[in-house]
């Protein structure tokens, strides 16, 4: 609810006041008595609507008028029926009287004036109303919670736009206005209202460098639309007309709330008194909208994807021919950035991540960029598998190998057809040091295992193990890291039901790859489409597998995030 002052009056003196339809301005009656006096009786124009809450009830006095005691627990409170057409045009006169002295007045001569901001509070992604102003100098969480959401403006509608539109202070296009949240200020006043008053559009200087207001001219050319409020300019003070006017703002966000910002931004409108120059304007009346900033929100691969990325290098012609198959039938979009966009780098996942941040007006999908800071750094803006759990097991992986040992295939070659020395199944599993790395590796996994199952609820039912076996590698820094013996399964392209699996090139037993075969013995029956794609050279030996190589742009939550409740 906005927020007016409190009006005092002097007997025998007239008093002038302004009074904003929509909010109950307190008359100080009981403050405002002359000494002496016990009573009080009040009369007001028809325009004015007088509410006194007081205890004992009022006696009727002789001329018919309720009359009331006067006590500290006294409270009178004015509202206005419509706005004035005339300074003053109201009238509220007060009368006192004592045991033993004459009744004397106080004259209050009101004026009515409507000024109110109007927003999507209630988040159907239309301004509301005059009639809907409650709650929005609140913001509230769940499917009946109220309050005004802000988009970070983070696109680039202008293609000749140097720099995201987040970060000028111009409209270069009229999209650009569809990714800001509008608000409407309305106003009706007398005709001469605004030459002793004036008002102040604010937002608090802690959120300044947060948030930017464009204020609408008349007209719909791009040019009319100016920064009014933003970084280093917490105010403006608005040049209006007397009479009956609604002026246009649109607002954008300029930062993602984070630990310092909780992402919550009222922008005030301020009715001031300006009609002594020798003092300082006089605050008479508020009205504020909250905003609170869009998250941005991470995609999981259980969502469908709409669009897959990856680069083009030199050395990954074939794998890109099998990402290019796998998009096909997934029925997902593919798109290759230039290589003067990728600048020969090609950890597509590694250098973003892609997600949205959606209003009830607008979804726009957004792009994190990682401090990686490689070639894809300037990759254009614009542009859990199902409810298990998978996990590279080297336990899984010695249980097949010692199977197929034990069938009689221990000659079966690891890495068969590529230039890579071959291993035997038997060799593997003698090699005691390789066996102690993959223990080690067993036991950083299995610790990690359990915060995954205590924290995201689940069971072992819902654990997927993925054979895999890794080797330890000393840095330069001497650090011990883990490096995935064979292409890491688990480093996988999601796309759906549809799953691109790095090639293991495992052993080769009647025909069939042991570890292509187990995997799909494992996720198949859960209805997913395996394809396995050839990314050793072009991936696998310098340290990333298939994921790491591509990203998803993936369809948001059907769910709207302002429906939780924290």
């Amino acid at each position: 609810m906005a927020q007016g002052t409190v009006i005092h009056v002097a007997p025998e003196q007239s008093t002038y006041a302004v009074c904003v339809l929509g909010t109950e301005t307190k008359l100080d009656v009981y403050g405002s008595a002359p000494t002496g006096y016990t009573s009080f009786s009040i009369n007001a124009s028809p325009g004015v609507v007088v509410d006194v809450a007081h205890s004992p009830p009022a006696k009727k006095n002789s001329t018919g008028s309720s009359k009331w005691s006067l006590d500290p627990s006294l409270e009178v409170s004015l509202r206005m029926k419509a706005a004035s057409s005339s300074t003053g045009d109201q009238k509220v006169q007060i009368s006192y009287y004592g045991p033993k002295t004459n009744p004397v007045q106080a004259l209050l001569y009101v004026t009515g004036v409507e000024i109110f901001l109007s927003a999507d509070i209630t988040r159907t992604g239309k301004v509301n109303p005059a009639g809907a102003k409650k709650g929005q100098r609140t913001w509230t969480w769940g499917p009946r919670g109220q309050g005004a959401i802000l988009l970070v403006n983070c696109d680039k509608d202008n293609p000749k736009s140097s720099t995201i539109d987040c970060r000028d202070d111009e409209v270069l296009d009229s999209k650009d206005l569809q990714d800001m949240s509008p608000v409407t200020l309305t106003t009706n006043t007398p005709r001469d209202f605004f030459t002793k008053h004036q008002l102040l559009l604010h937002v608090a200087k802690s959120v300044m460098d947060k948030v930017r207001v464009f204020q609408a001219s008349r007209g719909k050319q791009i040019s009319r639309y100016r920064a009014v409020l933003g970084p280093q300019q917490p105010s403006h003070r608005l040049d209006l007309p007397g009479g009956q006017h609604s002026v246009d703002f649109y607002v954008e966000g300029l930062a993602f709330p984070d630990v310092n910002f909780p992402g919550l931004i009222s922008l005030t409108v301020s009715l001031l008194d300006t009609s002594n120059p020798d003092l300082p304007a006089a605050l008479l009346f508020q009205d504020s909208v909250v905003f609170r900033v869009a998250p941005w929100i991470m995609t999981p691969n259980t969502q469908p994807p709409e669009e897959v990325y990856v680069c083009r290098v030199l050395e990954n012609a074939d794998f890109l021919k099998s990402v290019i198959a796998l998009a096909k039938e997934a029925k997902c979009k593919l798109t290759i950035p230039s290589q003067e966009q990728s600048k020969d780098d090609r950890w597509m996942q590694d250098e973003i991540e892609i997600g949205y941040i959606q209003a009830p007006h607008k979804t726009l999908p957004v792009v994190f960029d990682s401090p990686r800071n490689r070639g894809l750094k300037e990759f254009p803006i614009k542009c859990m598998l199902g409810f298990r759990l998978l996990l590279a097991s080297p336990r899984s992986c010695y249980r097949l190998f010692e199977e197929q040992l034990k069938e009689g295939h221990g000659e079966a070659v690891l890495f068969e057809g590529i230039k890579k020395k071959n291993r035997k199944i038997k060799d593997i599993l003698s090699d005691k040091n390789l066996r102690e790395h993959n223990s080690y590796v067993e036991s950083c996994i299995d610790w990690n295992r359990e915060v995954l199952k205590r924290e995201l609820g689940l069971t072992e039912r819902d654990i997927i193990d993925i054979p895999q076996l890794f080797k330890l590698h000393e840095e330069v820094s001497g650090i011990l890291k883990a490096e995935a013996y064979f292409p890491n399964m688990v480093n996988m392209l999601v796309l759906g039901k549809h799953l691109g699996i790095p090639k293991p090139f495992g052993p080769v037993i009647n025909g069939q790859c042991c570890l292509e075969e187990k995997v799909r013995s494992l996720l198949e029956p859960l209805g997913l489409h395996c394809t396995f794609i050839d990314d050793f050279y072009a991936y696998h030996v310098r340290h990333g597998e298939v994921h790491c190589g591509t990203n998803v742009r993936r369809q948001p939550f059907s769910f709207k995030w302002w429906h939780m409740v924290p």
